[in-house]
């Protein structure tokens, strides 16, 4: 009996466990944005959504869990060669998303290396027709043609590709060096046209400024000079307007007038001068202010003026005398009413 319960034991174990396995390979549980492909007697038979789904154990195979959400896979750097002959090594990041797990799986054996090697060959195609600097500036340009092509090659494996970037471009070591020396070349030329720049501004700033001022400057002259000229007009006429309404005596201003004549000869330069005809006139006026009758004609030039008491007083010339140099005579000159005459001095 008891060979016998041991028999039905393992049994019974056995057939718990054939029943666990059973159940294990007909109920299926697919989690959210995943799928399974399901092959039935080795030919494809259907995919597993998300959810429970059941099979045919011993019959129906579960093939391997495809994710069906976005992925992100970064390449290592390719060498690729621009059109320049410059070899650059290109880092790429792709982003992609598998749309059809039958083509994923059947139609591919790895399409991530796939896509590997087609991210390098479509680098090496589109970088062959650019220069590094164009390489280096161009990465939209870049991205954009990877893209293109990449989600047409992808295409009938099930796969769509979302974005293609580059991440990394590295140029050998002689090329960064020359670069960089461009670069600093570049920003020192633009730091002397700036101070240049700055330069020229500060000088027509101040070419300006000075214009203004000497502008300013000759503006008050000219203000000034007229203000100064009305004033003396003023003056002037105050003057005029004041000696008109006083009504001085004619022998007042041939006093006047005799000790202004004095003036004209004052001055280093001044060795030559014109005294008008009125002089006589003037003597006249003086002659008689100082005691001459009214009435009684003056004596002759170089004549003596009898005075009472019995003395002489010498009359003064009516005109001055030119001394010539060459001779060294005298000359006396009388001059009409009216007439001018000129003597050279000293």
């Amino acid at each position: 009996m008891t060979d016998i319960a041991i028999a039905v034991l393992v049994a019974v174990i056995a057939g718990v466990i054939v029943l666990g396995v059973t159940v294990l390979r007909t109920v299926w549980i697919i989690p959210q944005a995943r799928a399974r492909n399901v092959e039935r007697l080795g030919r494809y038979h259907r995919t597993l959504a998300p959810g429970i789904s059941f099979v045919v154990p011993f019959v129906d195979r579960v093939k391997p869990l495809i994710d069906l959400r976005e992925q992100v896979v970064a390449f290592r750097g390719q060498p690729v060669i621009s059109e320049d002959n410059v070899v650059v090594h290109i880092d790429t990041v792709l982003f992609f998303q598998v749309t059809d797990p039958r083509a994923a799986d059947y139609e591919i054996v790895d399409y991530i290396k796939a896509i590997e090697q087609l991210t390098a060959t479509t680098l090496r195609n589109v970088l062959g027709t650019l220069d590094l600097e164009a390489t280096l500036t161009s990465r939209d340009r870049i991205n954009t043609a990877l893209r293109g092509v990449l989600d047409d090659a992808s295409g009938k494996w099930g796969i769509r590709v979302t974005r293609v970037e580059i991440k990394a471009i590295e140029p050998p070591s002689s090329i960064k060096d020359a670069m960089e020396k461009q670069m600093r070349a570049e920003r020192e030329k633009r730091a002397a046209i700036l101070t240049a720049e700055g330069s020229r501004q500060s000088k027509i700033l101040t070419a300006e400024g000075e214009k203004q001022s000497t502008i300013l400057r000759a503006e008050g002259s000219r203000r000034a000079a007229i203000l100064e000229a009305q004033g003396q007009a003023t003056a002037i006429e105050q003057v005029f307007s004041a000696v008109h309404a006083a009504d001085p005596d004619p022998k007042l201003l041939a006093y006047q007038y005799l000790q202004t004549l004095p003036k004209i000869a004052q001055g280093e330069g001044n060795s030559f001068f014109v005294i008008p005809s009125e002089l006589t006139s003037a003597l006249r006026t003086v002659s008689q202010a100082f005691g001459a009758h009214d009435g009684a004609e003056p004596p002759e030039p170089g004549h003596d003026e009898a005075r009472p008491g019995g003395r002489t007083v010498p009359r003064e010339p009516a005109a001055l005398v030119d001394e010539d140099e060459d001779d060294g005579g005298a000359a006396p000159y009388d001059l009409a009413p009216g007439q001018e005459w000129s003597a050279r001095t000293g």
